[in-house]
């Protein structure tokens, strides 16, 4: 069951598997921190911000017939999931240029390499489950980069966008159906033509 936090959750364990990989980056090491873009960013340690700056639904997977679960004596009838893309701007902070490079370069090299994020890499509500996420690299014009930065009223700087998908909520909208306990079969006789 993915709760209403797996927002949270995906933005976490993205946060948490990059600041794993720049554990070896020098000097620092650098982390990775879930950020809104708003006020001072501190350089010291360097670090990748990791801003959600859209959750669209996923067009891929949508209109799905109702879940059936059997909680006996009853059937009951769940909405579907609801199906989301989150979209994050990752962007390094480092104080020089070369070492936000370096950032930039591990975390490339690291979402391309962990592209489907599952398992013991799962944390908050989706530790333990089977759910995966999909990471893939969203080409961004310059123009819709600049859009972004604009939106957040900051200077534009060197980022990348990731998709992660599919990201599933589960509807609380629950029928019950009653099992079946009798049939009736009629017949009827009609004049045939």
């Amino acid at each position: 069951m993915a709760s209403s936090s797996v927002i949270a959750d995906v933005s976490l364990t993205l946060e948490a598997v990059l600041t794993r990989a720049f554990s070896t980056l020098q000097p620092g090491p650098p982390v990775a921190q879930v950020h809104d873009l708003q006020g001072a960013i501190s350089t010291a340690p360097a670090r990748m911000t990791i801003f959600l700056f859209e959750v669209v639904e996923d067009a891929s997977v949508r209109n799905r017939a109702p879940l059936r679960e059997v909680a006996p004596p009853n059937l009951n009838l769940r909405k579907p999931q609801v199906p989301l893309v989150l979209r994050y701007l990752m962007t390094p902070w480092g104080g020089d240029r070369a070492t936000e490079h370096q950032i930039l370069g591990r975390a490339l090299q690291t979402l391309h390499d962990d592209a489907i994020l599952s398992g013991p890499q799962l944390l908050g509500g989706l530790a333990g489950t089977n759910e995966a996420i999909k990471l893939k690299l969203a080409p961004l014009t310059l123009e819709e980069h600049t859009r972004v930065w604009h939106a957040v009223q900051r200077n534009y700087r060197l980022s990348v966008v990731y998709d992660a998908r599919v990201v599933r909520i589960d509807s609380d909208d629950v029928t019950p159906r009653p099992p079946v306990v009798s049939r009736t079969l009629g017949t009827s006789i009609g004049s045939g033509a």
